[in-house]
């Protein structure tokens, strides 16, 4: 049934002085035809022929909307209410361009509901419930823009579904997080086996590093012990060459290489049965 209106019962009586509180707008008729809107304040009409036909208040109004059912675009009947927010923008326009402006909005809220809602689907319903408040929003001021009437908001207060497909939305739901629990285990074992392939890597390379120094410091070592037995042997060749330019230098060098000549010749015939011997071995 439609909504009681305001204006039907309590109208304020023409005395001829008439105080109009804060937020209310007074529609007055004369003689049966408006005459002009009397504003919050003071004000004065002639009794008998002005008449209050209407008082708007102009205060934010809400309206529960009735639970209505609508089919979805996948064939899912859903029970549906909300909440509207109104406000009356132009008096006059609310009051003679339409007989009851909040049952009238009702009605069309409850009417574009049930077409935005066969638009979408039944997962879309829950995750565009924004979008689905803007678009009945905006098709309730296209058409009560000639009721003087502002749709400020609407809200979906509660959507009830059948027990059938809330238990299958149950069984997506456990589905989807079971899904998530191994798609992560299986992200963590990845994980693992990169880092210890990493590890891996990284300790092959440090290891070849190592083994690339140590070759280095030992070639470095063997070129540093080369130089020093050349030098060595440089310093002794002076030495001797120094002691040879002496004074009776040859005969102590000649009696060097006789001894040394006499010790290789003890140890001929220990290595084989062959033994050459010189024809001049007293020379």
């Amino acid at each position: 049934a439609p909504a009681p209106c305001r204006w039907n019962s309590g109208l304020p009586v023409n005395i001829g002085v008439l105080f109009v509180p804060q937020q209310e707008a007074w529609v007055v008729e004369r003689m049966g035809k408006f005459h002009r809107i009397l504003e919050p304040g003071l004000n004065f009409l002639i009794p008998l022929l002005d008449r209050i036909r209407y008082v708007q208040s102009l205060k934010e109004i809400v309206i529960n909307v009735p639970e209505q059912s609508a089919v979805t675009l996948d064939n899912v009947t859903l029970q549906i209410d909300g909440v509207l927010y109104l406000r009356v923008m132009d008096p006059y326009k609310a009051s003679y361009g339409v007989e009851d402006p909040e049952y009238a909005v009702t009605q069309l809220a409850q009417t574009t509901m049930r077409s935005e809602l066969g638009k979408l689907s039944l997962d879309r319903v829950f995750r565009e419930r924004e979008s689905l408040n803007a678009s009945i929003v905006d098709a309730i001021n296209q058409a009560s823009d000639c009721w003087g009437i502002r749709c400020l908001r609407y809200e979906i207060k509660d959507i009830h579904v059948p027990p059938r497909v809330k238990e299958s939305m149950q069984m997506q739901v456990e589905a989807e997080r079971r899904k998530r629990a191994t798609v992560l285990e299986s992200e963590g074992t990845r994980e693992s086996a990169i880092n210890v392939a990493e590890g891996q890597k990284q300790a092959q390379i440090l290891a070849s590093e190592a083994e690339k120094a140590e070759q280095i410091n030992k070639a470095a070592g063997e070129a540093n012990a080369m130089l020093v037995k050349a030098r060595a042997k440089a310093e002794a060749i002076q030495l001797l060459a120094a002691a040879l330019s002496q004074q009776h230098g040859s005969a102590a060098a000649s009696l060097s290489v006789a001894e040394q000549y006499v010790n290789a010749f003890s140890k001929i015939a220990k290595d084989s049965n062959t033994v050459l011997l010189p024809a001049n071995t007293g020379d």
